[in-house]
């Protein structure tokens, strides 16, 4: 047996009659699942150990479930073989199956297919090829769309979703813990609070204390695999230390506003190079990036840009003096929140976060206190309906339109209002 058969046989454990998943309801896995009866192909990307390979596997155990013969589903991850063809994978499934994707119900879960070279049009290929046979679920762990390429070559052709972390009530329901009513269980939740953001909202962190076996696995697991192996081979990258660096300092130090040549100059490279691997990390979903809110898109682009790291530095999340807490808390709703704009104007005034949907909503961010003049000055500059000062566990009574709420539970309350 062949390289390639012997993977499959691996990969493919329900062909044998041998496949038990430990699988947790995720939210995005809902809207994920609404669309596997579309011809469509499903592309799910975001950050390395966030579940979608996981979610590919719940998607086998639902066609399965669902009557599909397990020898007509086929999981195969390009994540250690970038040079293995996408063709020579289906052909090798096929003769060892006895399956014919041209002619039988199929479902392909192609797990980090950005390791196949010109995988856009290969999968082009078998979609057009086996349209209305064959669904296709792709994963990656860059942004599978990172050049116009992508786009041109898929499009009308792919439904795209990004797996993020586990938000803070996924995570209480992965660590079993009691939520409702909240009321009741305000001390224990703020101890969770705090043990996910030390998680970081991985599903494998979840009930892991030991900091060392923390650090270790988003070191080694997640920010080395994707700065010295996954963006070089994207994108080319010639100085992967200096990377790793400007990471590094931003894992320190969240929600810096950049300035490119300060920090170039600190890092010991180019304003362009800086620039560059800000665009890598984005990609990589390591960093996030906040444009400075406006009525106007286009003027919010221009304006000031601050940058959040999807992954604290552990020593960051387990410090205990008020400012670093302050600190890791913002970085942490900053991120549950999914958010894409902050605010700050020419007085420098400042907002931490500004959500636009399902309406415009300003929320500060601080540790313990309860009236932010910034907030009021929002309201006021584009008269929304509320403001929510986010603390990590003193409350307050709505003054005016700002209310003092902890962190536990107003990422609850929101994830409650989207059901």
């Amino acid at each position: 047996m062949g390289r390639i058969e012997e993977l499959l046989v691996e990969f493919n454990p329900w062909w044998s009659g041998q496949f038990a998943l430990d699988f947790r309801p995720r939210e995005i896995y809902k809207e994920i699942s609404r669309f596997h009866g579309y011809n469509q192909i499903t592309a799910l990307t975001g950050l390395r150990r966030s579940g979608k390979s996981t979610m590919l596997m719940k998607a086998a155990q639902d066609a399965i479930t669902g009557g599909m013969n397990p020898k007509s589903v086929m999981y195969f991850s390009f994540d250690e073989l970038r040079d293995m063809e996408l063709r020579e994978v289906l052909r090798s499934y096929q003769t060892l199956s006895g399956k014919d994707i041209s002619s039988d119900k199929t479902l392909l879960l192609l797990d980090e297919i950005q390791k196949v070279g010109d995988w856009e049009n290969k999968v082009k290929t078998v979609y057009d090829l086996y349209k209305g046979r064959a669904k296709i679920y792709l994963s990656g762990s860059e942004s599978l769309f990172v050049n116009r390429k992508s786009k041109e070559t898929l499009a009308g052709r792919i439904f795209h979703f990004k797996v993020n972390p586990l938000t803070f009530r996924e995570y209480l329901e992965f660590s079993g813990a009691k939520f409702e009513p909240v009321e009741l269980h305000e001390k224990e939740l703020r101890k969770e609070f705090r043990q996910y953001t030390i998680s970081q909202g991985f599903p494998e962190l979840v009930g892991v204390e030991d900091a060392a076996a923390i650090q270790k696995y988003l070191q080694e697991g997640i920010v080395e695999k994707a700065i010295y192996r996954d963006l070089p081979e994207i994108f080319h990258v010639k100085e992967s230390g200096t990377m790793e660096s400007l990471l590094r300092l931003l894992m320190e130090q969240p929600g810096q506003i950049i300035d490119m040549q300060t920090l170039a100059s600190q890092l010991r490279t180019t304003r362009q190079t800086i620039s560059n691997y800000l665009y890598y990390l984005e990609q990589a979903f390591l960093v996030k990036k906040l444009y400075n809110y406006s009525t106007n898109k286009r003027k919010s682009e221009r304006k000031l840009k601050k940058f959040y790291p999807a992954i604290m530095s552990p020593q960051l999340t387990l410090k205990q003096d008020s400012h670093t807490q302050s600190v890791v808390l913002e970085c942490a709703v900053v991120n549950s929140l999914n958010a894409e704009y902050f605010w700050r104007d020419q007085y420098k005034n400042e907002v931490d976060i500004v959500l636009t949907e399902p309406e415009l909503l300003p929320i500060e961010v601080k540790l313990s206190e309860t009236k932010s003049k910034s907030l009021e000055l929002f309201i006021e500059k584009h008269n929304t309906k509320k403001g929510y000062i986010v603390t990590q566990g003193t409350e307050d009574k709505p003054m005016g339109k700002t209310e003092a709420i902890p962190a536990y539970k107003f990422l609850l309350l929101r994830a409650t209002k989207k059901e």
